[in-house]
């Protein structure tokens, strides 16, 4: 178990009881590009991935306060982080092509995955008879591993390689190179349940579950600053719909010739189960999807927002000041942002509009 920054925190004021009001930067931020974030589901931790080649467990206070409580490495950089539903083991994938877990309770750090390419995402399924991690690579696979074997219980053969998933128990979907989106059932992993081209004519760049809804859906963003909301069963495909997001316009009054920036992050809110979108133009946006409308937008960062996440209750939403890495090495200049942010959840940011 490594230590960082003892001692240090940060606060958004002095008093005990006063709310937090303004957004919080976390103390001993990742020292390169932040790739990912993910809340504890159990209590207010904070497990962040860095292209550093590190995994950075920090513990956030009741008033924004924040402190570094752990650290381990990958030997690579580090693309995606996520917990197990009783928070106290973290997973993360990287360009070691290693999924690797950390253990809160010991701070022992082991490789529990392994890939012949970069695992670019992870994720935890929480099924009925014991957990599983979910690990997909850009060798075009996703492995399913159950930590008491070395070997992986079941290997799913992708079309492409993989870009993202979300898990939603039993619902898994999953986003490849060439727009490919596949939908699993969880209750039979190793069969895909629907497939289809992306709704979004450009790359997929992220796909979220739709969160305390009746219909079962996704989200999808893509590279070109659009977002296409998507519902798995045919009966409500009426649903189905798409809007344009993360873009400006080049000269002011010049709708047609707007700016176009990547959709790098979504998150549904716990709770709401609206939708928040993080993008390279560095703004950010929260969104009420049922009545296709936005709740709040933010324009924090002079750089990409990379990533962002609510906490367990939706009170907090942590988001990465970070270059994204959409223009490649050339893009990496000296002096880029790299913050991690907190922002105090306000009730009508994220609460959805209410019906007439």
């Amino acid at each position: 178990m490594s230590f960082f920054g003892a001692g240090s925190s940060t606060t958004a004021g002095t008093s005990t009881t006063a709310p937090v009001e303004k957004d919080v930067e976390v103390a001993d931020p990742p020292t390169d590009s932040i790739s990912s974030l993910s809340f504890s589901p159990q209590a207010e931790y904070l497990a962040v991935a860095s292209w550093d080649q590190s995994v950075r467990i920090y513990e956030v206070g009741p008033q924004g306060q924040t402190q570094g409580k752990a650290m381990y490495q990958h030997q690579g950089p580090v693309l995606d982080v996520c917990w197990n539903n009783d928070g106290t083991k973290i997973f993360s994938g990287g360009a070691d092509n290693a999924g690797r877990m950390f253990d809160v309770t010991t701070g022992q750090a082991t490789q529990v995955a392994q890939h012949d390419a970069p695992v670019k995402v992870v994720g935890w399924v929480n099924t009925p008879q014991a957990g599983i991690l979910a690990t997909g690579s850009w060798d075009k696979t996703i492995k399913y591993w159950d930590l008491r074997t070395p070997n992986p219980v079941a290997t799913v053969t992708l079309p492409e390689r993989c870009y993202t998933f979300d898990i939603q128990f039993p619902l898994m979907v999953v986003g490849t190179a060439e727009r490919r989106i596949q939908i699993y059932n969880l209750s039979n992993p190793t069969t895909v349940y629907k497939e289809l081209l992306s709704p979004l004519k450009w790359q997929t760049r992220v796909v979220s579950c739709i969160t305390a809804s009746e219909k079962s859906g996704f989200a999808v963003g893509s590279v070109e600053g659009r977002v296409a909301v998507h519902y798995v069963e045919d009966k409500d495909a009426a649903n189905n719909f798409s809007f344009r997001c993360h873009r400006r316009d080049s000269t002011p009054n010049s709708k047609d010739q707007s700016q176009i920036f990547a959709v790098n992050s979504m998150a549904f809110h716990p709770v709401h189960g609206t939708l928040a979108t993080c993008g390279s133009d560095g703004t950010m946006h929260f969104w009420d999807i049922e009545a296709r409308t936005r709740l709040k937008s933010f324009d924090p960062a002079p750089g990409p927002i990379s990533t962002g996440g609510f906490n367990r209750n939706g009170t907090l939403f942590a988001y990465a000041i970070s270059y994204d890495w959409s223009k490649g090495h050339s893009g990496m200049t000296p002096g880029h942002p790299n913050k991690l942010m907190l922002h105090p959840c306000k009730e009508e940011e994220v609460r959805k509009r209410s019906r007439k």
